[in-house]
């Protein structure tokens, strides 16, 4: 339901993926990385409601991503999986800085790693070339 809706994946670096198939295919590509913790998003009934992630850059250092279904939205959720995830990466894998990039005209994300202590580091123009156009990223960071 995230990763197949055009509107949420307006912001990543390619389309939505097509099929279930394309999907796990996906995410087990990322789980192919075990210094790279994600975990699901679950309701209280065991539906999926997404994904948060704490890609390693480095090894006290990691970029922080999430992704939610449209239902899950402005119920806080976003925020509460990021935080958990942000305190396993400060404690478990004792991080020393988080970043997240994020595409400039994404407000809802924005607005969420605000809420969670991020701020604004750099603009990178043209940073990317996604399946929207050549995109600017802005750097968000956190430190321990």
């Amino acid at each position: 339901a995230a990763f197949g809706d055009a509107a949420t994946m307006t912001y990543w670096s390619g389309p939505p993926l097509a099929t279930v198939a394309e999907t796990r295919a996906q995410l087990a590509a990322w789980a192919a990385h075990p210094e790279s913790p994600q975990w699901t998003i679950f309701d209280a009934g065991g539906a999926a409601l997404g994904r948060v992630t704490l890609v390693r850059t480095a090894p006290d250092v990691a970029d922080a991503g999430i992704i939610l279904t449209p239902a899950a939205r402005g119920k806080g959720v976003a925020l509460a999986a990021l935080n958990a995830a942000l305190a396993y990466g400060f404690g478990t894998l004792s991080l020393t800085r988080v970043s997240a990039d994020i595409d400039p005209d994404n407000a809802a994300s924005i607005r969420l790693f605000e809420r969670a202590g991020f701020r604004l580091e750099r603009r990178l123009t043209a940073a990317w070339t996604t399946h929207i156009g050549v995109r600017d990223s802005l750097i968000f960071a956190l430190r321990r």
